[in-house]
């Protein structure tokens, strides 16, 4: 699967974007999405995961209640809404897929180990 990222961009704090994750080459329900963040000299860290049915949905605790991940398998994409923004969100924001129809409707990875497929990263900047 290929997949392609977009959406990011410059905002001020307390302000909003939504990230979009286009997925091509597979069938895209059979795949549990995730979203990771890169800030520069860090390591990627999880934000949210949903799986492949939508029906089970994770966050990391530092983005819990201000990001809400979701997925439409009729346009094969993954979205990430980021509300409440905050400097420190500022990342460059990566999607992830992993095949996961062994593991349930409800299934969902939150570490980068688990996830097979990257796509390029949008950057997000949050200005204070």
């Amino acid at each position: 699967v290929q997949l392609q990222a977009s959406g990011g961009g410059l905002v001020q704090a307390g302000g909003s974007l939504r990230l979009s994750c286009a997925a091509s080459g597979s069938t895209f329900s059979n795949y549990a999405m995730g979203w990771f963040r890169q800030a520069p000299g860090q390591e990627r860290e999880f934000v949210a995961a949903i799986s492949r049915s939508g029906a089970g949905t994770g966050y990391a605790d530092s983005v819990k209640g201000r990001f809400t991940i979701s997925r439409d398998n009729a346009k094969n994409t993954v979205y990430l809404q980021m509300n409440s923004l905050k400097p420190e969100d500022t990342a460059v924001y990566y999607c992830a897929a992993v095949l996961s129809v062994p593991y349930g409707y409800a299934w969902y990875g939150t570490k980068r180990s688990q996830y097979d497929y990257w796509g390029q990263g949008t950057l997000v900047t949050v200005s204070s």
